[in-house]
């Protein structure tokens, strides 16, 4: 779906119409152009499906919207941490993470594992955005990191990459992935810092995924492994993360 022509471009828009009324060809020549999410055969249904065919085919590179330091929430909101970390995270803790890994694999030229310190060295990327959750709270923040497309190119991710899965520490419970669009927007960071200071363990110390175009529960804390690849249903049950479990869309664009 790199630079649709415009035959391509008004071809998406009637297929992302006719697939709201569950056409079975509109279907699939939208899974041919990369409409179709991964969950939409559960009940989220047609309305997904709409809902992230708009945002592909119109604001692909849209940005969200960034703020002033005055607009800054204080005290940021802070969510539950979740299932009990497991003791490794909290011996990893004690050392400030010295021995915290970034695994990046998959579909990649150079398979590598980064240190803290090397995402530190890296270029960085401060914004201050909303994060909105689901529940209904929502607070601004300066976060600071490395955009996720810079990993990704230090990766050497292939051309054939479609999805990036990303994982906890709590990988069982806590697992999503991006299409490699919105891996690669340049708002998509890799964070270790919000509001100048490190993050804490309420915030999802070392690293957390920064995804501000989308809800909060896409925005995983305690980021350590990283897959790029072309087949998504080989993760999970195949629903592309964790959140259709809990009860979540996969696509949580705002």
């Amino acid at each position: 779906m790199k630079n649709l022509s415009r035959r391509r471009f008004l071809t998406a828009g009637i297929v992302t119409a006719a697939g709201a009324a569950g056409l079975y060809g509109a279907e699939r020549i939208a899974n041919h152009y990369g409409l179709i999410p991964p969950d939409a055969a559960t009940w989220y249904g047609p309305g997904e499906t709409l809902d992230y065919d708009v945002q592909r085919i119109f604001g692909r590179h849209a940005l969200a919207r960034e703020f002033s330091p005055s607009q800054i929430t204080h005290p940021p909101f802070r969510n539950e941490i979740g299932p009990k970390l497991p003791a490794t995270y909290y011996q990893m803790e004690q050392n400030g993470f010295r021995d915290w890994q970034l695994k990046i694999d998959g579909l990649v030229s150079n398979p590598a594992s980064f240190s803290l310190s090397d995402i530190h060295s890296f270029p960085a990327r401060s914004q201050i955005t909303m994060l909105s959750c689901e529940e209904g709270w929502s607070y601004i923040g300066e976060w600071t990191g490395v955009p996720l497309s810079h990993l990704l190119d230090l990766a050497g991710a292939k051309p054939n990459a479609t999805y990036v899965v990303y994982r906890s520490i709590q990988p069982d419970y806590w697992w999503d992935s991006l299409d490699i669009f919105e891996a690669r927007h340049p708002q998509t960071l890799i964070a270790y810092a919000v509001n100048g200071s490190d993050l804490t363990l309420r915030t999802g110390a070392p690293l957390r995924m920064r995804v501000p175009r989308q809800l909060g529960y896409k925005s995983v804390k305690f980021i350590n492994h990283i897959t790029v690849t072309d087949d998504i249903k080989r993760f999970g049950d195949g629903l592309g993360s964790s959140d259709p479990a809990y009860g979540y869309a996969w696509f949580a664009g705002e």
